[in-house]
């Protein structure tokens, strides 16, 4: 398994690591939402919820309304995906990055692989 900082700086898999932190507790909010009702007691809801509201009020201005309420966080959710897939790549030089070239997911694909086989 090759090290991700050995292939990018490491403030490259910071800024990814933590970009994409926010959009699977973004997806994890929509999952949820599908499921439970927003002012749910269970735990996970509740920490959904306070994770991400702050960034739904901030994105609340380029947010269509006709968008349904539990698709708002995944809606949010594809804003920190594009700067993840196309943005960074291009700040950083690259024209290509390839399969897996998300620090974050690729580490979980090798731990997924190495505890697996």
């Amino acid at each position: 398994m090759e090290n991700q900082a050995a292939i990018f700086p490491i403030w490259v898999v910071g800024i990814d690591y933590l970009l994409g932190m926010i959009m699977w507790t973004l997806v994890g909010r929509t999952a949820m939402s599908f499921f439970l009702p927003q002012d749910s007691s269970f735990f996970f809801m509740r920490f959904f919820v306070r994770a991400t509201d702050p960034l739904l009020k901030l994105f609340a201005p380029v947010t269509p309304n006709f968008l349904l309420e539990p698709l708002v966080p995944l809606y949010v959710a594809w804003f920190f995906f594009m700067v993840r897939f196309y943005i960074m790549p291009w700040l950083l030089g690259y024209s290509v990055m390839g399969m897996l070239s998300f620090p974050l997911e690729s580490e979980f694909a090798h731990m997924i692989y190495y505890y697996l086989n």
